[in-house]
């Protein structure tokens, strides 16, 4: 394994700013869900705090398996895309493959 190009380190940052960005999303949206109906119904103190305790479990959980997710996807990607081999050798002279 080489060095990295300025562009695969830009690439790499910019994919760690969107897996943690839509991480802290998906996580506020569960946990939206998840304790939502218990301030948004008339429940009682103790369904309230099992909901809300629920969703504090469960929110950070899905931030976690995002955040792997998206980079594990982006490390394969990257892998694979740098083990292809050339569309066509260098060929000096030569402007389409088929001459």
């Amino acid at each position: 394994m080489g060095r990295r190009t300025q562009a695969q380190r830009d690439a790499a940052t910019v994919e760690i700013g969107f897996a943690l960005v839509s991480a802290a999303f998906l996580a506020v949206i569960v946990f939206a869900v998840v304790a939502g109906p218990g301030w948004l119904f008339d429940l009682s103190a103790g369904a309230r705090h099992g909901l809300v305790t629920v969703a504090a479990v469960l929110a950070p959980m899905t931030f976690v398996v995002r955040v792997v997710t998206v980079l594990w996807r982006f490390q394969n990607a990257t892998r694979y895309q740098s083990e292809e081999p050339d569309p066509q050798p260098s060929q000096p002279g030569r402007t389409n493959p088929d001459s």
